[in-house]
Protein backbone atom coordinates (compact mmCIF):
# COMPACT_ATOMS: atom_id res chain seq x y z
CA UNK A 1 0.00 0.00 0.00
CA UNK A 2 1.12 3.17 -0.93
CA UNK A 3 2.05 6.15 1.78
CA UNK A 4 1.66 9.79 1.47
CA UNK A 5 4.83 11.66 2.18
CA UNK A 6 3.90 15.32 3.06
CA UNK A 7 6.40 17.84 0.78
CA UNK A 8 9.24 19.72 2.77
CA UNK A 9 8.68 22.93 4.50
CA UNK A 10 9.68 25.79 2.46
CA UNK A 11 13.03 27.58 3.22
CA UNK A 12 12.23 30.99 2.30
CA UNK A 13 9.03 30.77 5.37
CA UNK A 14 10.94 29.99 8.28
CA UNK A 15 13.87 32.62 7.57
CA UNK A 16 13.63 35.63 9.81
CA UNK A 17 12.14 38.81 8.95
CA UNK A 18 15.47 40.84 9.44
CA UNK A 19 17.50 38.18 7.50
CA UNK A 20 16.30 39.77 4.12
CA UNK A 21 20.29 41.99 2.75
CA UNK A 22 18.10 45.00 1.81
CA UNK A 23 16.88 45.36 5.18
CA UNK A 24 20.52 44.52 6.86
CA UNK A 25 21.71 47.85 8.20
CA UNK A 26 19.03 49.99 8.49
CA UNK A 27 17.67 51.64 10.82
CA UNK A 28 14.23 52.58 11.41
CA UNK A 29 14.42 56.22 12.81
CA UNK A 30 11.71 57.12 15.20
CA UNK A 31 11.01 60.94 14.36
CA UNK A 32 8.59 61.26 17.52
CA UNK A 33 11.93 60.55 19.88
CA UNK A 34 14.56 62.81 18.25
CA UNK A 35 17.57 64.23 21.07
CA UNK A 36 17.43 67.78 22.18
CA UNK A 37 20.21 69.63 20.21
CA UNK A 38 22.79 71.83 21.78
CA UNK A 39 22.21 75.19 22.83
CA UNK A 40 22.32 77.84 19.14
CA UNK A 41 25.22 79.71 20.28
CA UNK A 42 27.29 76.48 21.19
CA UNK A 43 26.90 74.62 17.94
CA UNK A 44 30.62 75.08 17.24
CA UNK A 45 31.91 74.42 20.97
CA UNK A 46 34.24 71.67 19.70
CA UNK A 47 35.99 73.03 16.98
CA UNK A 48 36.53 76.15 19.34
CA UNK A 49 38.21 74.26 21.99
CA UNK A 50 41.25 73.75 19.68
CA UNK A 51 41.12 76.61 17.35
CA UNK A 52 40.08 79.19 20.61
CA UNK A 53 42.40 78.24 23.39
CA UNK A 54 43.25 80.60 26.03
CA UNK A 55 46.43 82.12 24.99
CA UNK A 56 48.31 84.52 27.32
CA UNK A 57 51.16 86.62 27.35
CA UNK A 58 53.67 86.95 30.23
CA UNK A 59 53.32 85.38 33.85
CA UNK A 60 49.95 83.98 35.25
CA UNK A 61 49.17 82.62 38.65
CA UNK A 62 45.48 81.54 39.94
CA UNK A 63 44.69 80.34 43.65
CA UNK A 64 41.78 79.11 44.01
CA UNK A 65 40.31 77.91 47.71
CA UNK A 66 37.51 76.26 48.25
CA UNK A 67 35.29 77.36 52.03
CA UNK A 68 32.80 74.54 51.45
CA UNK A 69 31.19 72.09 48.97
CA UNK A 70 29.64 75.71 47.20
CA UNK A 71 31.37 78.57 47.82
CA UNK A 72 35.22 78.89 46.76
CA UNK A 73 37.12 82.62 46.23
CA UNK A 74 39.87 82.84 43.68
CA UNK A 75 43.23 85.22 43.41
CA UNK A 76 44.79 85.91 39.93
CA UNK A 77 47.78 87.70 39.20
CA UNK A 78 48.98 88.45 35.41
CA UNK A 79 52.04 90.60 34.42
CA UNK A 80 52.58 90.84 31.39
CA UNK A 81 52.31 93.89 27.67
CA UNK A 82 49.17 95.01 27.03
CA UNK A 83 48.87 96.37 23.63
CA UNK A 84 47.87 99.62 22.52
CA UNK A 85 45.51 100.80 19.21
CA UNK A 86 47.69 102.12 16.63
CA UNK A 87 47.32 103.14 12.87
CA UNK A 88 50.66 101.50 11.43
CA UNK A 89 51.41 97.87 11.16
CA UNK A 90 53.74 97.48 14.13
CA UNK A 91 52.58 96.40 17.44
CA UNK A 92 52.68 99.02 20.58
CA UNK A 93 53.02 97.26 24.15
CA UNK A 94 53.29 98.75 27.61
CA UNK A 95 54.44 96.64 31.10
CA UNK A 96 51.23 96.11 32.87
CA UNK A 97 50.44 94.04 36.09
CA UNK A 98 46.43 93.34 37.16
CA UNK A 99 45.14 91.41 40.41
CA UNK A 100 42.14 89.80 40.28
CA UNK A 101 40.05 88.65 42.85
CA UNK A 102 37.07 86.40 42.17
CA UNK A 103 33.84 84.13 44.13
CA UNK A 104 32.06 81.19 42.93
CA UNK A 105 28.78 80.03 44.17
CA UNK A 106 28.18 76.67 42.57
CA UNK A 107 24.63 75.03 43.28
CA UNK A 108 22.46 72.56 41.43
CA UNK A 109 19.62 74.99 40.18
CA UNK A 110 22.26 78.13 40.76
CA UNK A 111 25.53 79.13 39.51
CA UNK A 112 27.27 83.08 40.85
CA UNK A 113 30.77 83.79 39.72
CA UNK A 114 32.22 87.49 40.22
CA UNK A 115 35.68 88.76 39.14
CA UNK A 116 36.73 92.13 39.87
CA UNK A 117 40.15 93.68 39.08
CA UNK A 118 42.17 96.35 40.26
CA UNK A 119 41.63 98.89 37.29
CA UNK A 120 37.48 99.13 38.72
CA UNK A 121 36.31 96.65 36.53
CA UNK A 122 33.59 93.96 37.51
CA UNK A 123 33.05 90.89 35.60
CA UNK A 124 30.01 88.28 36.20
CA UNK A 125 28.20 85.76 35.43
CA UNK A 126 24.84 84.15 36.94
CA UNK A 127 22.83 81.36 35.90
CA UNK A 128 19.35 80.05 37.52
CA UNK A 129 17.06 77.54 36.90
CA UNK A 130 13.34 79.13 37.36
CA UNK A 131 12.08 74.96 36.56
CA UNK A 132 13.35 71.99 34.87
CA UNK A 133 13.56 73.30 31.12
CA UNK A 134 13.70 77.11 31.42
CA UNK A 135 17.07 78.81 32.92
CA UNK A 136 18.28 82.45 33.36
CA UNK A 137 21.83 83.07 32.35
CA UNK A 138 23.18 86.38 32.60
CA UNK A 139 25.93 88.35 31.88
CA UNK A 140 27.59 91.59 33.21
CA UNK A 141 30.79 93.35 32.45
CA UNK A 142 30.79 97.30 34.36
CA UNK A 143 33.82 99.83 33.91
CA UNK A 144 34.26 102.86 34.84
CA UNK A 145 34.43 104.15 31.20
CA UNK A 146 31.44 105.75 30.15
CA UNK A 147 29.04 103.57 27.56
CA UNK A 148 31.70 100.60 27.82
CA UNK A 149 29.46 98.15 30.83
CA UNK A 150 27.50 95.66 29.28
CA UNK A 151 24.70 93.59 30.06
CA UNK A 152 22.88 90.88 28.33
CA UNK A 153 20.08 88.06 29.87
CA UNK A 154 19.29 85.36 28.48
CA UNK A 155 16.30 82.87 29.04
CA UNK A 156 16.71 79.41 27.21
CA UNK A 157 14.04 76.86 27.49
CA UNK A 158 14.53 73.17 26.57
CA UNK A 159 12.07 71.21 24.85
CA UNK A 160 11.93 67.38 24.06
CA UNK A 161 13.54 67.74 20.62
CA UNK A 162 13.92 71.47 20.49
CA UNK A 163 15.69 74.77 22.47
CA UNK A 164 14.82 78.19 22.19
CA UNK A 165 16.61 81.54 23.51
CA UNK A 166 15.57 84.61 23.96
CA UNK A 167 17.73 87.25 24.42
CA UNK A 168 17.49 91.05 26.12
CA UNK A 169 20.68 93.59 26.55
CA UNK A 170 21.29 97.31 27.05
CA UNK A 171 21.79 99.67 24.19
CA UNK A 172 18.34 98.18 23.01
CA UNK A 173 19.11 94.72 22.19
CA UNK A 174 17.24 91.95 21.18
CA UNK A 175 17.72 88.73 20.29
CA UNK A 176 15.98 85.62 19.67
CA UNK A 177 17.04 81.59 18.15
CA UNK A 178 16.19 78.59 17.67
CA UNK A 179 17.15 74.95 16.85
CA UNK A 180 15.45 71.85 16.04
CA UNK A 181 16.70 68.11 15.82
CA UNK A 182 15.38 66.86 12.55
CA UNK A 183 17.52 63.74 12.44
CA UNK A 184 18.96 61.68 15.17
CA UNK A 185 22.28 63.28 14.08
CA UNK A 186 21.26 66.88 12.13
CA UNK A 187 19.64 69.98 13.78
CA UNK A 188 18.76 72.87 12.20
CA UNK A 189 18.34 76.38 13.94
CA UNK A 190 18.15 80.28 13.57
CA UNK A 191 18.55 83.47 14.99
CA UNK A 192 17.38 87.07 14.55
CA UNK A 193 18.73 90.14 16.28
CA UNK A 194 18.14 93.77 16.62
CA UNK A 195 20.75 96.31 18.30
CA UNK A 196 18.36 99.86 18.86
CA UNK A 197 21.63 101.76 19.55
CA UNK A 198 23.25 101.38 16.30
CA UNK A 199 20.33 100.34 14.12
CA UNK A 200 21.41 97.51 12.92
CA UNK A 201 19.45 94.11 12.29
CA UNK A 202 20.34 91.00 11.21
CA UNK A 203 19.00 87.09 10.93
CA UNK A 204 21.05 83.84 10.37
CA UNK A 205 20.78 80.11 10.05
CA UNK A 206 22.68 77.15 11.33
CA UNK A 207 23.22 73.51 10.64
CA UNK A 208 25.07 71.13 12.46
CA UNK A 209 25.30 67.28 11.78
CA UNK A 210 27.42 65.27 14.74
CA UNK A 211 28.10 61.19 15.09
CA UNK A 212 30.34 59.39 17.47
CA UNK A 213 33.35 60.37 15.14
CA UNK A 214 32.69 63.79 13.55
CA UNK A 215 30.95 67.51 14.20
CA UNK A 216 30.24 69.35 10.76
CA UNK A 217 28.54 72.86 10.98
CA UNK A 218 27.83 75.58 8.96
CA UNK A 219 25.99 79.14 9.53
CA UNK A 220 25.28 82.07 7.48
CA UNK A 221 23.79 85.44 8.60
CA UNK A 222 22.60 88.75 6.97
CA UNK A 223 25.61 90.05 8.17
CA UNK A 224 27.69 88.56 5.72
CA UNK A 225 29.58 86.04 7.25
CA UNK A 226 29.68 82.80 6.33
CA UNK A 227 31.34 80.23 9.30
CA UNK A 228 31.73 76.53 8.29
CA UNK A 229 33.37 73.97 10.61
CA UNK A 230 34.71 70.35 10.77
CA UNK A 231 35.79 68.45 13.57
CA UNK A 232 37.26 64.99 13.13
CA UNK A 233 37.73 62.53 16.32
CA UNK A 234 40.55 60.32 15.45
CA UNK A 235 41.03 58.70 18.65
CA UNK A 236 38.90 58.66 21.94
CA UNK A 237 41.68 61.43 23.12
CA UNK A 238 42.69 63.53 19.71
CA UNK A 239 40.59 65.26 17.89
CA UNK A 240 41.44 67.37 14.77
CA UNK A 241 39.90 70.89 14.13
CA UNK A 242 38.93 72.85 10.80
CA UNK A 243 37.24 76.05 10.36
CA UNK A 244 36.75 78.33 7.25
CA UNK A 245 35.20 81.90 7.73
CA UNK A 246 34.35 84.46 5.14
CA UNK A 247 32.75 88.26 5.74
CA UNK A 248 31.15 89.15 2.72
CA UNK A 249 31.28 92.94 3.71
CA UNK A 250 35.11 93.22 4.31
CA UNK A 251 36.10 90.89 1.96
CA UNK A 252 37.83 88.79 4.72
CA UNK A 253 38.61 85.41 4.39
CA UNK A 254 40.44 82.99 7.56
CA UNK A 255 40.76 79.36 6.88
CA UNK A 256 42.86 77.48 10.67
CA UNK A 257 43.41 74.27 11.39
CA UNK A 258 44.03 73.14 15.07
CA UNK A 259 44.45 70.02 17.07
CA UNK A 260 43.52 69.13 20.81
CA UNK A 261 45.65 65.94 22.09
CA UNK A 262 45.24 64.92 25.62
CA UNK A 263 47.55 62.68 27.43
CA UNK A 264 47.67 60.74 30.54
CA UNK A 265 49.09 64.22 32.41
CA UNK A 266 48.45 67.05 30.26
CA UNK A 267 46.56 68.79 27.65
CA UNK A 268 47.87 70.16 24.32
CA UNK A 269 46.16 72.62 22.16
CA UNK A 270 46.70 74.43 19.58
CA UNK A 271 46.49 75.95 16.02
CA UNK A 272 47.38 77.70 12.36
CA UNK A 273 45.80 79.79 10.13
CA UNK A 274 45.63 81.25 6.65
CA UNK A 275 47.24 84.73 8.24
CA UNK A 276 50.10 83.32 9.20
CA UNK A 277 49.34 83.15 13.16
CA UNK A 278 50.64 80.22 15.06
CA UNK A 279 49.42 79.19 18.61
CA UNK A 280 49.39 76.55 21.08
CA UNK A 281 48.75 75.62 24.83
CA UNK A 282 49.64 73.10 27.34
CA UNK A 283 48.23 72.61 30.75
CA UNK A 284 50.83 69.80 32.45
CA UNK A 285 49.01 68.56 35.60
CA UNK A 286 51.84 68.33 38.22
CA UNK A 287 50.00 67.30 41.59
CA UNK A 288 46.84 66.73 42.47
CA UNK A 289 45.66 70.80 42.29
CA UNK A 290 48.57 71.79 40.82
CA UNK A 291 48.82 72.68 37.01
CA UNK A 292 51.59 74.38 34.78
CA UNK A 293 50.79 76.24 31.89
CA UNK A 294 52.53 77.16 28.84
CA UNK A 295 51.22 79.33 26.06
CA UNK A 296 52.58 80.69 22.91
CA UNK A 297 51.66 82.71 19.80
CA UNK A 298 53.54 83.87 16.78
CA UNK A 299 51.54 86.13 14.54
CA UNK A 300 54.42 86.24 11.43
CA UNK A 301 52.22 88.98 9.26
CA UNK A 302 52.34 91.89 12.34
CA UNK A 303 55.73 90.18 13.24
CA UNK A 304 54.21 90.06 16.61
CA UNK A 305 55.83 87.48 19.07
CA UNK A 306 53.68 86.14 22.44
CA UNK A 307 54.67 83.71 24.96
CA UNK A 308 53.26 83.36 28.90
CA UNK A 309 53.79 80.87 31.30
CA UNK A 310 51.73 80.16 34.46
CA UNK A 311 50.75 77.86 37.87
CA UNK A 312 47.00 77.14 38.53
CA UNK A 313 46.70 75.97 42.09
CA UNK A 314 43.60 74.44 43.41
CA UNK A 315 40.49 72.85 42.02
Amino acid sequence: MATFVSPPASTTATKPAGSNPAVIGKEKVDYFNLPCPIPHDEIHREAMMSLKPELFEGLRFDFTKGLNQKFALSHSVLMGPTELPSQSSDTIKFPTAHYEFGANYLDPKLMLIGRIMTDGRLNARVKYDLSENLSLKATAQLTNEPHMSNVIANFDYKGKDYRSQFQLGNGALFGASYIQSVTPHLSLGGEVFWAGQHRKSGIGYAARYNNDKMVATGQVASTGLVVLSYVQKVHEKVSLASEFMYNHMSRDVTASFGYDYILRHCRLRGKIDSNGCVGALLEERLNMGLNFILSAEIDHQKKDYKFGFGLTVGE
